[in-house]
């Protein structure tokens, strides 16, 4: 198969997970939109890193979060831009016309926009993508027992966070 063939049918398979990890990453559209863009275009600029990739899937959230961490450090700073993502969130959830519905959603989105970054990330890719541990610590450059623990943190900071609504609802 030709190398653009090749990216093509990656594209195909993985942009939309791509797009929802991007998203958590930047909580921009716009820099989602021109990170996945950057991915592809350094693959057909160098097609030798297509070669031995077992899990291109994988291979691909490691691009993109390598790609995010790289924009964030062109910005002024990494903590003043995380400080106007964390002024406006982007709603992780689709609108529901169930009221009880709603409110969980929203205050689901409002605990996953609270935690980390660090933490943020691992649920997503835990929760949202479905990949292990061995693979989310690969992707973000971190050891296995610090994705683990990534996520079993926020876990935690979620279900205190919930846990009034979970009362009140019940």
């Amino acid at each position: 198969m030709s190398h653009e063939g090749e990216l093509e049918r990656w594209y195909d398979a993985h942009a939309a997970a791509l797009y929802a990890f991007g998203l958590h990453l930047t909580r921009d559209e716009g820099d989602t939109r021109d990170l996945i863009q950057e991915v592809f275009v350094k693959l057909a600029r160098h097609p030798e890193l297509l070669r031995n990739v077992s899990d291109p899937r994988s291979y691909l959230f490691r691009l993109l979060h390598h790609a995010s961490i790289d924009r964030f450090r062109r910005r002024q700073t990494q903590q003043a831009y995380l400080a106007a993502l964390a002024a406006e969130p982007a709603p992780a959830f689709a609108p529901t016309d169930d009221p009880d519905e709603q409110a969980f959603r929203d205050a689901l989105g409002q605990g996953l926009a609270s935690l980390p970054s660090e933490q943020r990330e691992v649920m997503h890719l835990k929760l949202w993508q479905g990949l292990t541990f061995d693979a989310i610590a690969e992707i973000l450059g971190i050891p296995l027992n610090t994705a683990a623990s990534r996520y079993r943190y926020g876990l935690d900071k979620l279900r205190q966070h919930l846990r009034p609504l979970y009362e009140e609802l019940r």
